[in-house]
């Protein structure tokens, strides 16, 4: 290849790495000034270190790894931040023991209570002997895989990953190949066989563009089913978050597919441990001998830990003698669980993960046909290189116009890095995209912004939804409201606690015609689910703290509040969005990210309720634009009616 092409391709990885060292940075940053500067008592009163805990119960769990239940004992009526998949250390405060801490991971969290799993072989001497605790610490480990996946990016040579590498840096036209077997369902619209036959047909890359409400999950398990099913491919399935793996595998299995889940249980929802190695293991007929094994290891090591009040040279010797046996034992342990795992691996017909547990050791030899990653337009492009490298073929699905990665770091964002690599694919590769045509979810005058400013206007609303609207005793069955509040002085406000702003006379009005809604809700009809959605912590957090204490419980169980990155991928009856921004500057922040809006805004079924200040706001395009269409679809009305 001529060096400059070879120039070209490393650039990119090597700005992609030097841009993953900014976000890094300033992540442990963030992390340090938040945390590390505390002092103890400071951070048991935030919530980020737990001291002193008692053990409630230990064993060894998949892989032989110690576990422990552990409780507080004091400040037990303060909230805390551990949750499942958090990285901690797990320390003593006794003197004179060589090692003081150890690292670990959270598993489950109760109110006071955690599940712990060690980084070890064992148990710390000092376990059970008080003054115990734990804290949470910077997880070094995505950005350790995503280095990785990076340099192995640039190294790569002379290969399937190489080829697909080069075509991807240097935007090389992608083939396409005659299909012999195409594929047909009356069950799915034009566009989404279409896309499923690109998919198919496909040598290196395809694209599956979804809009909202427009069925790419159900597009994409359709495609992973023929692909294994009839082409009899090995399938990787992954998604930037445990939530849209989850998703994934529910969904698979539904449609009939044999799925492995593999990542640390503590991020997964209950009802996956099932599809997962672990859950899997448990329900073979071997378990049940790996159980009296591990509880023969156990017994080992509680015999060489019993205190011996004359330790000669027999008693060390026996000790050392017992802890040789549990760890000969743990060794067969890890034999037998790593042959039923490849067994497991052979059987199943997609192996899920996220795009950081792509890098698991179960899947460290691993290759498969096919990768297909839902939800690309969520996912950082480095984290998109180690699943990357694990096929020989990709398969990139989402919307580059719903909510983008999260960046920590400004000045990557300013070069870049929250540009994903399914928005350069998209623009780069135009011939690979398949655009799902058809929405199932709203009715047509929610859709109709979104699908002028983002998409062209090539969508249109299935007849099923097209008309969908509430059927209120008032007869105010709008599915499209602007509530204006200019001229009305709800100047937002800043908690410089939080850093973030709300407006509570914006709420205000938002409740007023909430509170009149749901009093004309028909007692015949079904109770409408309803979310209220602000792009602001602080007013979503007002928002829920004023409903609990206003709405009684029969109607707060049919409403969620909450902010919008909370509420991407879910869909109510009903959505208020409250925009907060009232202010003479006509700043409106953040709001400038249109895409959180069309998150948004795309979220209701039968109604939409927008309620900002149009003064403030209408300085800009994108607002100015959405208030126009909502006065050309007599969706306008004044916060005054409401007063």
């Amino acid at each position: 290849m001529p060096k400059i092409l070879i120039y070209r391709i490393l650039e990119h990885l090597q700005q992609l790495a030097a841009l993953l060292a900014l976000e890094k940075q300033e992540d442990y940053r963030q992390y340090t000034q938040y945390l590390m500067r505390q002092s103890m008592a400071e951070r048991q009163q935030k919530g980020s270190l737990w001291y002193p805990l008692a053990v409630k119960e230990q064993g060894f769990g998949m892989g032989d790894r110690p576990f422990l239940v552990v409780e507080r004992t004091k400040f037990t009526d303060i909230p805390h931040q551990f949750s499942a998949g958090k990285g901690i250390h797990f320390f003593t405060q006794q003197p004179g023991y060589e090692v003081m801490r150890v690292q670990a991971i959270v598993q489950a969290v109760g109110y006071n209570f955690v599940k712990i799993v060690l980084y070890e072989d064992d148990f710390p001497e000092w376990t059970n002997e008080g003054k115990i605790g734990i804290e949470l610490i910077f997880d070094e480990r995505p950005y350790r895989e995503m280095e990785k996946a990076l340099k192995s990016a640039q190294e790569a040579e002379r290969n399937r990953f190489a080829k697909l590498r080069d075509i991807i840096c240097l935007h090389k036209k992608v083939l396409f190949n005659d299909l012999k077997t195409p594929y047909e369902s009356r069950l799915l619209n034009v566009s989404q066989v279409a896309a499923i036959n690109k998919m198919l047909a496909a040598d290196e890359l395809a694209l599956l563009h979804g809009p909202p409400g427009t069925g790419k999950t159900t597009t994409l398990v359709k495609a992973m089913h023929f692909m294994r099913k009839v082409l009899q491919q090995k399938i990787l399935a992954c998604a930037p978050s445990n939530t849209a793996a989850d998703l994934l595998c529910t969904s698979l299995a539904v449609e009939g597919l044999n799925v492995l889940r593999i990542g640390n249980l503590s991020r997964m929802d209950e009802e996956i441990v099932g599809y997962t190695l672990e859950g899997k293991m448990y329900n073979l007929p071997e378990s049940k001998e790996i159980k009296r094994m591990k509880q023969e290891a156990e017994n080992c090591r509680k015999q060489a830990r019993k205190f011996v009040r004359t330790f000669n040279v027999e008693a060390r010797e026996n000790r050392k003698r017992l802890y040789q046996e549990a760890r000969e034992i743990s060794n067969h342990i890890l034999l037998i669980e790593h042959y039923l795992a490849q067994k497991l691996f052979e059987e199943a017909d997609v192996v899920i993960s996220t795009l950081v547990g792509a890098s698991d050791k179960y899947l460290e030899d691993k290759h498969f046909d096919v990768l297909c990653i839902d939800e690309a337009g969520q996912a950082l492009e480095p984290s998109c290189w180690i699943a990357l490298q694990k096929a020989d073929k990709w398969i990139l699905a989402g919307d580059p116009f719903q909510l983008p990665p999260t960046v920590k770091s400004r000045e990557a964002e300013q070069k870049g890095f929250n540009i994903t690599l399914l928005e350069r694919c998209i623009r780069d590769f135009p011939e690979a995209v398949s655009l799902l045509k058809v929405q199932y979810r709203m009715n047509e005058k929610i859709m109709g912004f979104s699908n002028q400013w983002f998409y062209n206007n090539e969508l249109e609303a299935h007849e099923e939804v097209s008309e969908w609207q509430l059927n209120l005793q008032n007869g105010r069955n709008e599915a499209l409201e602007f509530i204006d509040t200019a001229g009305c002085g709800f100047e937002e406000q800043y908690n410089p606690e939080t850093k973030s702003i709300y407006n509570p006379e914006e709420y205000g009005v938002l409740w007023r015609h909430l509170d009149t809604l749901m009093a004309n809700i028909l007692p015949s009809e079904n109770f409408p689910q309803i979310g209220i959605i602000s792009p602001y912590k602080e007013q979503a957090t007002f928002m829920e703290q004023s409903i609990l204490q206003y709405f009684d419980a029969a109607q707060t169980e049919h409403i969620s509040v909450n902010t919008i990155d909370a509420f991407q991928g879910q869909e109510r009856d009903i959505i208020y969005v409250s925009l907060v921004r009232s202010n003479e500057k006509q700043d409106i922040g953040f709001l400038k990210d249109y895409r959180r809006l069309n998150v948004a805004f795309t979220r209701a079924k039968k109604k939409l309720v927008v309620i900002g200040d149009s003064t403030t706001l209408a300085g800009d395009a994108f607002f100015e634009a959405f208030i126009d269409y909502c006065q050309s679809h007599n969706a306008y009305f004044s916060a005054w009616e409401y007063m």
